[in-house]
């Protein structure tokens, strides 16, 4: 079985039409999976709904928490990419040594339809949760990366490999 845990971030949010707002209504994941005709055995909770700039100590220990007490060794943790990096690391450094935990998300709301990345994201977590060896990663791109060999360059809107010594 894999777990997913949803924290919001753009992959979650909804574009209000008339003024333009992106809000959090509800976690677009089931429509995501149903879509795609997923055939995987998924346990989905949602632990929160907020972008991840929001996020502070109290939110990183909820999720290493569930991560912690969470009866699979796969879990894949849907979050917003501002914090992603911060959150990959903190989940690292509590030692979760028997799992395997992708963290993805999205440059653009799911909501945008097919100019999103967020359908394609989820998809490749689908695959690195059920392929890779046991530690803290993140997809993006169709890539995956280390914990602490990756920073998102907000200029070109991506996320690229670094030297782990760069992160610590």
């Amino acid at each position: 079985m894999i777990q997913i845990f949803i924290t919001g971030g753009t992959f979650d949010k909804s574009y209000n039409y008339i003024n333009g707002d992106l809000f959090f209504e509800k976690t677009h994941l089931p429509e995501m999976l149903k879509r795609s005709r997923c055939q995987l055995d998924l346990k989905i909770e949602t632990l929160m709904m907020i972008d991840s700039l929001e996020m502070n100590d109290s939110h990183f220990k909820k999720i290493i928490s569930k991560c912690k007490n969470c009866n699979t060794d796969k879990i894949i943790i849907t979050h917003g990419t501002d914090r992603m990096v911060e959150t990959a690391k903190a989940i690292a450094q509590a030692e979760l040594k028997n799992k395997t935990i992708i963290l993805t998300g999205a440059m653009i709301p799911y909501a945008f339809g097919s100019s999103s990345d967020g359908f394609f994201n989820l998809g490749c977590a689908l695959s690195y949760v059920q392929t890779l060896n046991k530690g803290v990663y993140i997809t993006m791109q169709g890539q995956y990366f280390n914990w602490n060999e990756v920073a998102k360059n907000t200029k070109k809107g991506v996320f690229e490999k670094t030297k782990s010594s760069d992160l610590i």
